[in-house]
């Protein structure tokens, strides 16, 4: 049965003219990835008409991922989708709306085809951060809500009331916090918290505070560490890591003077190392990030989501946003959420600016 709920509306008109800014003439790509997507998919599709747009709808799905992977032969399940990468090229803006799909589905992939997999994957993204304007969200539906531990109705409701929260009222003390940090000219992070004791520098690096643009619901305020010799320590994460589908709990990973030296996980540790070693970036870091967004408050074992938490921080491992002024390579971008409310403090310089979830930068 169609979702008739009127917020879908709301949300995609969001989508293609504050988040995506679509402009007459415009070519859009809608990548609408599992079928509960498709309210979205078409309340996107009318904004980007309505916007004088020319949109395409892309069907995508995790379980036409694990046939590739299931009955493919390593040439297959290792190939970058051709039609995807075209459509960078075609499209001036893509949206990929990104439904909940069972984390048991690839429980039959062996660790390294799926990885091999991913990697393809990776390649596509890097084409659509090179040559669009991009959006991606999470969209809610009952596996999601499965996954977070929560009705779908809850999930549903935090969705469209972070999507579509007055930013502008918002996110000035965002760009304040980046300005000043941009200001201060820090050099050392220091995280501290439960199993965790992680320096590392970010000298000469650009922070930013974004909102709506990339990912929706949004709020980050983030820096891209340098990878050198100061890199050093451990940092444990209380939820686990999530990517293409596995879950790793307990995850603990641990530095020397710039270098990987340890990675665990209570769980998919084949997984996690080769993960960990796609490239020659990947074990290394692409971002740095506090979440920044109150209106989101529940671990859902979303990235999407997860990093926005108010109280939370964010470590990527891979690829590095050009903007930061990061300079890492990889083809993967992985953003692992550490819980921060509860036990955990951030110091920059020797200044506090995270105290048990609490931001602080006013304070400097």
């Amino acid at each position: 049965m169609m979702d008739t709920d009127k917020r879908w509306k709301a949300v995609g008109d969001v989508f293609v003219n504050k988040c995506l800014k679509l402009q007459p003439g415009e070519k859009l790509m809608i990548a609408q990835e599992e079928i509960e997507t498709w309210p979205l998919a078409l309340a996107t599709y009318e904004a980007a008409i309505k916007a004088g747009g020319f949109p395409q709808i892309q069907l995508k799905s995790a379980y036409l991922r694990h046939a590739f992977c299931k009955y493919g032969t390593e040439e297959q399940y290792s190939w970058m989708p051709g039609l995807e990468a075209l459509s960078m090229d075609w499209a001036d803006a893509y949206v990929a709306l990104r439904g909940g799909y069972s984390f048991s589905i690839f429980h039959d992939i062996p660790a390294e085809v799926l990885a091999k997999n991913m990697t393809a994957h990776g390649k596509i993204s890097t084409l659509r951060w090179e040559k669009t304007r991009w959006l991606l969200s999470r969209v809610p539906n009952e596996t999601f809500a499965q996954h977070a531990g929560l009705d779908y109705e809850t999930v549903a409701d935090m969705f469209f009331n972070a999507c579509l929260m007055d930013y502008d009222k918002e996110s000035p003390a965002w760009f304040a916090w980046a300005k000043q940090m941009v200001s201060e000219s820090p050099q050392l992070v220091h995280i501290t918290g439960k199993n965790t004791d992680l320096q590392f520098e970010v000298d000469g690096r650009t922070w930013v505070a974004t909102t709506i643009e990339g990912n929706s619901p949004g709020g980050e305020v983030g820096v891209t560490p340098l990878n050198n010799e100061h890199l050093n320590g451990q940092i444990y994460w209380e939820n686990p890591g999530v990517f293409g589908g596995k879950l790793m709990p307990d995850m603990t990973v641990e530095w020397k003077k710039g270098k990987l030296v340890k990675a665990t996980a209570s769980k998919n540790q084949d997984f996690l190392n080769e993960v960990l070693s796609t490239d020659e970036g990947a074990s290394l870091l692409g971002e740095f990030a506090f979440g920044t967004n109150k209106g989101l408050t529940h671990f859902t074992n979303d990235i999407l989501w997860d990093e926005k938490i108010y109280g939370t921080l964010h470590i990527a491992f891979g690829r590095a946003y050009p903007q930061y002024g990061g300079e890492n390579k990889s083809a993967i971008h992985w953003d692992c959420v550490k819980e921060m409310r509860h036990e955990g403090e951030v110091t920059v310089d020797g200044q506090c600016v995270m105290r048990n979830g609490d931001l602080l930068f006013h304070q400097i």
